[in-house]
């Protein structure tokens, strides 16, 4: 299980989240990289995303690597330890750390489809073997 620290780590306001989809794909990144892939979704000014980026770097989720006078910020977590970390702060919210009544909540209370329950029944089969 991820260790307090790692979680605090990993836990991300909306904003941060929107930033990080940018990072993780276009790092190593300028700052106006970021404001201008998210102008249309957010129209956040470049001082909002540099604030935020700079920000992000005090909690251990960007670094900056300086060139001259460029700034270049890469992601310290991966996709996958931030979805860890945000999927496991809902389910102990939500679920209080429980993983069945969790699935039973989605089965009872999300329209998934035959495909999609079909292919969570496949993934939970895989498992067993």
């Amino acid at each position: 299980m991820t260790n307090n620290i790692e979680m605090e780590k990993t836990e991300m306001t909306e904003a941060e989240w929107a930033i990080m989809e940018v990072v993780w794909d276009n790092a190593p990144c300028a700052a106006g990289t970021v404001q201008e892939a998210l102008t249309e979704s957010k129209g956040w000014a470049y001082s909002t995303v540099k604030t935020t980026m700079d920000r992000m770097v005090k909690k251990g989720l960007l670094r900056i690597e300086k060139i001259r006078n460029l700034q270049l910020f890469s992601p310290c977590i991966s996709q996958k330890q931030a979805r860890t970390g945000e999927f496991r702060k809902m389910l102990t919210r939500a679920f209080n750390g429980a993983m069945t009544p969790m699935m039973q909540f989605l089965l009872d209370n999300e329209k998934l489809s035959k495909s999609e329950i079909v292919a969570l029944k496949k993934l939970v089969e895989d498992k067993l073997k």
